[in-house]
């Protein structure tokens, strides 16, 4: 009658607008509507001899319905049917069976896994539902579940058609799981994606693969990749902690410390117990703090203290390469700061190992390269730079660093009179007489072949070098970098013959011997000759 009064009710509404508030006109409609509802009244009289009374016979209609839309694919509208069946009929466990299939084809399988335990808890007996069982399990990446569901299915049908091809998949997904829990103790993960592409072909819904696979993507720094996996977990199921766990570490690995902390403590919220969560949660939390009190340390110039607790941080996580690079960048700083400058280039290689395009590292160790006289490492360092950030000042540190590389290879001139760049005239003219009359070969007559080349080479030396340093205009040209042979009076035009005697007396020229007594320095005196 409930049915019958709202269809009365819906037909007088209908009836009432079309009258348009006409009542010769609703009445008419009325009558039509009488009509209808004495039509309706004897469908159903007519359907109470059809739909069964019983909650038996009713729930079976439910199933056979629903299992007409199962086999259309209408897997959404099959659901409710076989819920109803059970509701009326509890102790069935073919309607448990039936819905844990619709669940399944849904890819609902911890449902379909609950409803399929069920059925075999009421009929042990029940091959179905140890077969939805095992495929759940196997969805599910549970294997041990899956072998005990496998031994009842023997027990109870040795024959059963799906025992060879389900027993394959679970043995393939038992061996590749081996194998990825020995390749992850060894941190191989390449070796874990691998190992999980292959259960996922087996099982390509399972979740624990693919969060297996994309924390060890994570891991390797493949975090795009990481994050499309967990994205499309987390858009079936929002609250899926592994999925925002794995979220946390791609967030944690880019040095986004503070989110990934977030994310981290969004995971313990939903599982408390999630060990890899509160893992990487402590880590993150010191990790942040070793490094900021490394910071202060060093902004307090506490240049050891600074280095202790940057070296204490990098300890902490060593897969997370971007903020590894930056404590090591850090440590290079500090360390140039106390002069260290190999230690420091070290620290700047080993920060563009874990991130090749870090620049302030790249230009650095290129400063530390020029300070060590490292001309051509630096020339090296800062061409990769211009490439990276080809600004203004970069361009200038390049053309600097070239021009000490070319003065480097040019030889120097203080350093052979051993005065230093700012020396006056005088005391170039005194380094020069020095060295001089130690290097003259007349001085090594009696050394050996080998001696007297070497004294003779150096004696050389010594006069260019006063020959550029004593002219204003050369040592001008000297001291900007300036290629001394490009010039006329360069190089060549300097006689160290005629250098020394021009600066001690006489007036012989090239191919001259010199005379010197004891009284001009050189005891007994004796002759040298230039060739």
């Amino acid at each position: 009658m409930q049915y019958l009064n709202r269809n009365t009710k819906r037909n007088y509404e209908r009836a009432l607008l079309r009258s348009g508030g006409n009542s010769r006109l609703f009445r008419k409609k009325m009558v039509d509507v009488t009509k209808d509802v004495d039509d309706l009244k004897m469908e159903l009289d007519e359907q109470q001899e059809i739909i069964p009374t019983n909650p038996e016979q009713l729930a079976e209609l439910k199933k056979e319905n629903g299992n007409q839309l199962f086999k259309i694919k209408q897997y959404r509208s099959a659901l409710p049917l076989y819920s109803e069946a059970i509701e009326l009929c509890p102790e069935t466990a073919a309607y448990y069976g039936n819905r844990a299939a619709c669940y399944i084809m849904l890819n609902n399988y911890q449902e379909a896994l609950s409803d399929s335990r069920k059925a075999v808890q009421l009929d042990n007996s029940f091959i179905k539902g140890y077969q939805r069982i095992v495929k759940c399990s196997i969805a599910l990446g549970d294997t041990m579940t899956a072998d005990q569901a496998m031994a009842k299915i023997v027990e109870l049908d040795p024959t059963n058609a799906s025992l060879n091809h389900d027993q394959r998949v679970i043995d393939i997904l038992k061996q590749y799981e081996q194998e990825s829990t020995k390749a992850y103790d060894k941190k191989d993960f390449r070796k874990v994606i691998y190992c999980m592409d292959r259960c996922l072909d087996q099982a390509p819904t399972c979740v624990q693969y693919k969060v297996k696979k994309a924390e060890c993507l994570a891991f390797l720094g493949r975090y795009q990749e990481a994050q499309e996996m967990v994205n499309s977990m987390l858009h079936i199921d929002k609250g899926n902690a592994d999925a925002i766990y794995i979220r946390g570490i791609c967030l944690f690995y880019e040095d986004n410390i503070d989110s990934a902390v977030n994310h981290f403590q969004q995971v313990l919220r939903l599982a408390p117990d999630h060990k890899h969560a509160m893992g990487s949660y402590k880590r993150a939390k010191l990790l942040k703090r070793k490094k900021e009190e490394g910071n202060e340390a060093y902004k307090s110039c506490k240049f050891q203290e600074a280095i202790n607790l940057y070296t204490e941080a990098l300890s902490i996580d060593p897969l997370n390469k971007k903020t590894n690079a930056k404590l090591y960048f850090n440590r290079a700083t500090v360390l140039a700061r106390l002069v260290k400058l190999q230690d420091a280039v070290k620290d700047c290689t080993s920060a563009l190992q874990l991130d090749e395009t870090y620049l302030k590292a790249l230009l650095r160790r290129a400063k530390c390269h020029t300070d060590l006289g490292d001309y051509e490492e630096a020339v090296r360092d800062y061409e990769k730079a211009c490439k990276m950030d080809k600004n203004r000042e970069t361009r200038k540190l390049l053309q600097d660093a070239k021009l000490a590389l070319k003065k480097s290879k040019r030889k120097d001139y203080y350093k052979i009179l051993g005065v230093e760049r700012s020396a006056t005239d005088d005391e170039i003219k005194k380094a020069y007489r020095k060295r001089a009359l130690v290097h003259h070969p007349d001085r090594h007559a009696n050394a050996s072949d080998a001696e007297k080349k070497e004294q003779e080479k150096k004696f050389k030396e010594v006069g260019e070098a006063y020959g550029i340093l004593s002219d204003p205009r050369k040592k001008a040209r000297y001291d900007s970098g300036q290629d001394m042979e490009d010039f006329d009076s360069g190089m060549h035009d300097i006689d160290p013959s005629q250098v020394f005697q021009s600066f001690f007396g006489g007036s012989s020229g090239h191919g001259s011997e010199f005379n010197f007594s004891s009284g001009g320095g050189f005891p007994g005196g004796f002759t040298f000759q230039f060739g």
